[in-house]
Formats: C-alpha cells, sequence, structure tokens
C-alpha cells in the first residue's frame, strides 16, 4: 500500500507535467486531429482528471472522487455548447486510455509496485474513465436536446408568421409541410398572437403546402373553430385540387369555411 500512496502522490504533484506529456504524446497519433485551443483545453481536463485519479488510489474501494460526477458534466455541458458531436468525444478516448495505461505503467513500475498493484491502479483508472465517459456524454446529450428543442421552436416561430395587411385583417401563410407539431404549435401559439394584434379577418393561405397529414388537417379545423369562437372571421385560400381531395377524403368538412383561390381574391370579397 505505501508503494501506491507514493504513485498518488506523485500523480497529485505532477498532474499538470503529466498531462502536458499525455496530450503532446496523444496528438501524435495517426489521425487523430484537434486544433490548438482544444489541445490547450485537454491538458486542463486532464490535469484535473489525474489529480482525481490520485485521491482515488487511497482508497482500497471504487470509490469516485467528490467532484468528479460534476467535472464530467461540466466538460460535456462545454462540449455540447461548442457544437461538438459527441462521436467526436468518443473517438479521442481510445487512444487517450492507451496513452495513460502506459503512462501509469510506467510510473507505477519506478515505483516499485508488485504486478498486483499495478493492475489495481489501471483498474481504478478504467474505472475512473468509465465513469466520466458515461456521465460526459448522459449531459452532453441532456443540452444537446435542450439545443435543438430551443431551435426547433425557432423554427416553428418563423415557418408561421402572421402577417397584418390592412387595419384588423392579417395573413397566415403555411408553407413547406405541415405536420401535427407544427399545426399543434399554431393552434397553441399563434392563435394567441392573433388575439393580441385585435385581428377581426384572418386569411389562412394554404398555396405554399407540399404536404400536410390528416391530424394537422384537423388542428387546423380546431384552429378555425377557436378563432370563430373568438369573433374573428377565417378564410381559407390556395387549398389546391391534391389538399382538397386529401380533405375530403379524410371526413373533415370545410363546408362552412370561406375558402378563396387567392388571397388576392379574399381581400376584394371582404372590401365588397
Amino acid at each position: 500500500m505505501k508503494g501506491i500512496i507514493g504513485v498518488a502522490k506523485y500523480l497529485d504533484d505532477n498532474a499538470e507535467m503529466l498531462a502536458n506529456e499525455i496530450v503532446q504524446e496523444i496528438s501524435q497519433k495517426p489521425n487523430f486531429e484537434a486544433l490548438q485551443e482544444e489541445l490547450e483545453q485537454a491538458i486542463i481536463v486532464y490535469t484535473e482528471f489525474i489529480k482525481f485519479l490520485g485521491k482515488s488510489l487511497f482508497s482500497s474501494e471504487n470509490n469516485v472522487p467528490e467532484g468528479l460526477v460534476e467535472w464530467s458534466k461540466t466538460n460535456g455541458k462545454r462540449t455540447a455548447s461548442q457544437g461538438e458531436r459527441v462521436s467526436i468525444i468518443i473517438a479521442r478516448y481510445p487512444p487517450t486510455r492507451l496513452v495513460f495505461i502506459d503512462y501509469l505503467t510506467n510510473i507505477s513500475i519506478e515505483h516499485g509496485l508488485s504486478s498486483e498493484e499495478v493492475v489495481f491502479i489501471n483498474k481504478r483508472f478504467n474505472y475512473l474513465l468509465d465513469i466520466s465517459i458515461n456521465e460526459t456524454i448522459i449531459i452532453f446529450e441532456q443540452v444537446k436536446d435542450k439545443i435543438i428543442q430551443k431551435t426547433q421552436q425557432e423554427v416553428l416561430k418563423l415557418s408561421v408568421p402572421v402577417v397584418p395587411i390592412q387595419d384588423k385583417t392579417a395573413v397566415l401563410p403555411l408553407i413547406g409541410s405541415i405536420d401535427s407539431e407544427r399545426a399543434e404549435y399554431i393552434l397553441n401559439n399563434v392563435i394567441l398572437k392573433i388575439l393580441e394584434m385585435r385581428v377581426e379577418y384572418l386569411i389562412v393561405d394554404f398555396s405554399g403546402i407540399l404536404t400536410i397529414d390528416a391530424i394537422a388537417e384537423r388542428y387546423l379545423f380546431d384552429i378555425y373553430s377557436v378563432l370563430r369562437l373568438q369573433g374573428i372571421e377565417v378564410m381559407m385560400t390556395g387549398i389546391g385540387p391534391e389538399l382538397a381531395q386529401t380533405i375530403v377524403r379524410n371526413g373533415i368538412d370545410f363546408s362552412s369555411i370561406k375558402t378563396y383561390a387567392t388571397v388576392k381574391q379574399a381581400i376584394e370579397t371582404q372590401k365588397s
């Protein structure tokens, strides 16, 4: 145990030096690519990890040093925020693991450790590294999911603009593909915007629609119903033959809705 304590102290005292050497060796491996700022960040990360490893050697049990999980989560958050892919993180671990094991084995031999003690240190290293990888990936995916959800919400917001065209009249141009998620967003968010704008006449233009599913169609009918209950007159334009056939086929009754070929026709009818 005395020899292991010596290794633990050596790791703690020389963590930064070892991190520099390990990063330098890893960066020279074939097919390993990283920017200089990434290598500098790796030195900081590995310095902390080596210190964690040193502290863990004072216990014969597989206890995770206090702070390692939080440290790993911080790395995951930072990596996700920087826009890196998780595959890039994973790809860097195999060469990192091999270089670390070589260093730890040599250090252990220099301190006169037995074969069993060398195995103990390497097993402890692998255990901590795997814990760190797991925590890093878990938080990475959580942060990435939040970023994706935020981006999707921003895209949804931009994809369904309410455009005022004259006093108390606005157009809701629908463009691209309408699925249930996008239709639900219109129901839950765009209606509030329409009410805030004090619109009395709303023209929903379908001329830019590429595809629409049955669930989305029913959502749109619900949107029409809600707006009508609020005293807003809804007109629909640009419903092409294919879309009209789909609506009929799905059994949705649009007969009570005023429809026009173009937005211009709807505006002219309203004026008259």
